[in-house]
């Protein structure tokens, strides 16, 4: 069953078994083109932080001795996410008082859904695409860094992951959708309250 526009669901990375970081979010639509969701700057999010406040950026899932789920506001930017049927990848707008502040693309596995949202695999390396179309590669440090680590991947899917990467690099560049301008205007219905994680979240 499709989730219902205005609905919030919380879309969650989950490593080994454990959530990573969860996001509540705001459903925009729901339809062929994928679950589009939206989350404005200051929406309190829970991200798996170590007791020395390292997180997964910092270290590999089984270098954490005492991890939790740590509240915190997302800061910035609000994001608008595309998440495409069976897609190998998401697809954020980056949006604020200022305008449209270019894509994200960020690398993670096809979702899977359950009645309050949607669960991912977040793949480590991601790609920033400018307003202009102009683009670059983002933690491809952390990204070599986790290849052969336990949970993540090994070298053939690291490749998989990079040639995912590459192509929508393609599209980007082409101005082909979804960075064709489809978005960069988008505006939230003003009554709606900041979307809010369940508790114990």
């Amino acid at each position: 069953m499709p989730f219902t526009p205005g609905q919030i669901v919380v879309r969650r990375y989950v490593r080994a078994g454990r959530t990573t970081f969860a996001k509540p979010m705001r459903v925009i639509a729901d339809d062929e083109a994928g679950l589009l969701l939206w989350m404005p700057a200051g929406t309190e999010v829970a991200q798996l932080t170590d007791t020395d406040g390292s997180t997964l950026h910092d270290k590999a899932l089984h270098e954490m001795r005492q991890p939790l789920l740590v509240r915190r506001p997302w800061r910035t930017w609000d994001i608008l996410v595309l998440m495409p049927p069976g897609a190998a990848h998401s697809i954020w707008w980056f949006l604020g008082a200022g305008g449209f502040g270019g894509w994200y693309v960020n690398l993670e596995t096809p979702s899977t859904r359950h009645p309050t949202g949607v669960d991912t695999t977040d793949l480590v390396l991601d790609v920033v695409v400018s307003p202009d179309r102009t683009c670059e590669w983002k933690d491809e440090d952390e990204f070599a860094a986790r290849v052969g680590t336990p949970d993540y991947f090994d070298a053939p899917t690291a490749a998989a992951i990079r040639a995912e990467g590459e192509r929508l690099i393609d599209l980007a560049k082409a101005g082909a959708w979804p960075f064709d301008g489809t978005h960069t205007d988008f505006h939230p219905d003003p009554s709606w309250s900041p979307p809010a994680l369940p508790p114990g979240r």
